[in-house]
C-alpha cells in the first residue's frame, strides 16, 4: 500500500520539540531559494531545505540546540568543496524553537500554500486516473481525482486525494478556478468527449488533455467542428496525454509521462501570471 505524506498538524501533534530551520538568504547557485523552510526534532523531520550536505549541517545544528535546550545560532553556509557540495553559491540560515503561537502560524502558513496551489482536476478514476493521481499528488499542485461512480472513487489507491463524485462533470470544470488543468481519461468516450469540450471553451485553462488514439483523437476533432463551431478549439487540446515517444500503453508508464507534461504547463501558468501582476504593480 503506498504510504501517506504526513500533514504538518501530524508532525507537530507527535513532536513535542520542534525547530523550525528557514532559509534567510540564497546567493548565486543554491538547492533551495528564500521560501524553503524545515522542521527538525530529535528523530524526524518535516519538509526540506534543499538535502545534501547543507541539510545534515542544518539538522545536526538544530538537533544539538534542542539536546542542550539552548537557541541556536544562526548559519551562514558556502556552499563549496569544504562542505562537499558544488552549488557554488551562500545561504544563510535561521532557526526558532517552535512553540504554540509559531506552530499555529505555520499550519497556516501551510493552509496559504496549499490553497495557492494550482488546480489538476483528473475526469476518471480508472487504473490511468489512478495512478495520474498518484504521480501528481507529489507535486506542488492540488490534485482532484473526479468521476460519476462512487465504487471506483473508494477503490482509489491515493492515499489523501481530494475526490469529488458528480454526475455532471462538466459542471466541475465550469466551477473550477482559473489556471486550473483538466486531464480527461473517463470510462465513456461520449463523456471525455462532453468534458474536453467544456474545458477547451475556458480561455484560462493551464492545460487541457485527454487520453487516446489516433482514432479518437480524429473522432473527437470532427464531433467538436460540428457540435461546437469552433474548429480552433481543438488546437488547444493535448491528446493524447503524455507525448508519443513511447508506445507503451501501462498504466503507470502513461502517468509518468503525462505527469511531467501536466505539471510543466500548470506552473508556467502560475509562474506567467505571477509576472504579469509584478509588471502590472510597478
Amino acid at each position: 500500500m503506498p504510504v501517506a505524506r504526513e500533514d504538518i498538524r501530524d508532525f507537530l501533534r507527535r513532536e513535542r520539540a520542534v525547530i523550525l530551520v528557514e532559509v534567510t538568504g540564497a546567493a548565486g547557485s543554491t538547492p533551495r531559494d528564500t521560501d524553503a523552510w524545515m522542521l527538525v526534532s530529535e528523530r524526524a523531520i518535516f519538509a526540506t531545505i534543499g538535502g545534501g550536505q547543507l541539510e545534515y549541517m542544518a539538522i545536526d545544528q538544530a538537533r544539538r540546540a534542542l539536546r542542550s535546550g539552548l537557541a541556536a545560532e544562526p548559519m551562514n553556509v558556502p556552499l563549496g568543496p569544504e562542505i562537499g557540495q558544488c552549488c557554488g553559491g551562500r545561504v544563510g540560515l535561521a532557526f526558532t524553537a517552535v512553540g504554540p503561537s509559531l506552530a499555529s502560524d505555520l499550519v497556516a502558513r501551510s493552509e496559504r500554500e496549499m490553497a495557492a496551489r494550482p488546480h489538476v482536476y483528473v475526469f476518471g478514476a480508472g487504473h490511468v486516473g489512478d495512478a495520474l493521481a498518484m504521480a501528481l499528488s507529489l507535486a506542488p499542485l492540488r490534485v482532484i481525482l473526479v468521476d460519476t461512480r462512487e465504487d471506483e472513487l473508494m477503490a482509489s489507491t491515493v492515499p489523501r486525494i481530494e475526490t469529488c463524485l458528480t454526475p455532471m462533470p462538466e459542471a466541475v470544470v465550469r466551477d473550477a478556478p482559473a489556471g486550473s488543468s483538466f486531464v480527461i481519461l473517463t470510462h465513456d468516450h461520449a463523456l471525455d468527449f462532453l468534458i474536453a469540450a467544456e474545458a477547451l471553451r475556458r480561455t484560462d485553462a493551464a492545460y487541457v488533455g485527454m487520453i487516446g488514439s489516433k482514432t479518437k483523437r480524429a473522432t473527437f476533432r470532427n464531433w467538436l467542428s460540428r457540435e461546437s463551431g469552433s474548429p480552433g478549439l481543438f488546437e488547444k487540446l493535448v491528446c493524447p496525454i503524455g507525448g508519443t515517444a513511447l508506445k507503451d500503453k501501462r498504466p503507470a508508464v502513461i502517468a509518468t509521462l503525462a505527469a511531467a507534461e501536466i505539471m510543466t504547463a500548470a506552473l508556467s501558468w502560475t509562474a506567467e501570471q505571477v509576472k504579469a501582476a509584478e509588471t502590472f504593480s510597478r
